[in-house]
This record gives C-alpha cells, sequence and structure tokens, in this order.
C-alpha cells in the first residue's frame, strides 16, 4: 500500500551545497522536510574509474506528485553534472504526518 509519500535521495559534495539546495527545495514549498545527513564516504565509478569522495546524503520527504518539479530543481540547481536522484516510495506514514505534508501543499 503506498503512502504517496516519497523520500528523494541526492548528495552533494560539500555541507554549503547541502544547506543551500535543502533551503531552496523547503522555500520552494518542493518538500516537506529536508535532512542533511553528516559526512559520509562515497565509491562510485565515474569516467572509467573507481572514485572515492566525501559527501552529504539529503534525505527529502515530499509527495509523490511533486517528484518531476523536484528533480528537475535538483538537476538545475546542482554542482553534479550527473548528481544522484532516487526516490523511494513510503510504504506508509503516521496520519499526522501525512496530514502536515498535505496542508504543506495546499498552502502553496
Amino acid at each position: 500500500m503506498s503512502s504517496g509519500v516519497i523520500v528523494v535521495l541526492t548528495t552533494v559534495p560539500n555541507a554549503e551545497e547541502a544547506e543551500t539546495i535543502a533551503r531552496k527545495i523547503v522555500q520552494a514549498k518542493l518538500a516537506a522536510c529536508v535532512q542533511v545527513l553528516p559526512p559520509m564516504k562515497s565509491f562510485y565509478f565515474w569516467e572509467n574509474q573507481i572514485q572515492a569522495d566525501s559527501e552529504h546524503l539529503l534525505l527529502i520527504k515530499t509527495l509523490a506528485g511533486k517528484y518531476d518539479e523536484l528533480e528537475k530543481f535538483i538537476e538545475t540547481n546542482h554542482s553534479y553534472e550527473v548528481p544522484e536522484i532516487v526516490a523511494l516510495a513510503a510504504e506508509r506514514v503516521s496520519k499526522n504526518y501525512l496530514s502536515w505534508m498535505k496542508k504543506l501543499k495546499d498552502e502553496r
């Protein structure tokens, strides 16, 4: 059973970019909440080599109907050539939290 809520993941290279993108996403009401996690080490394959970099993970909680606009926003405002943008469906969400998210949508 889908709740209509998704959690979108994206990583950025530093705390400054993380906070800037998070604040802009919330200001644009593209998400109800964005959490910025502390630095982590990411290993990935890029330009025929294994890369390892420090990154911050953003957990973006939003309604599924906002995904397309959020994806476009991230692609436009992100410093990476190919930013990670992965959406995970939230199977269950508390009634109060979901009500709060939907109320924010209506305030736009």
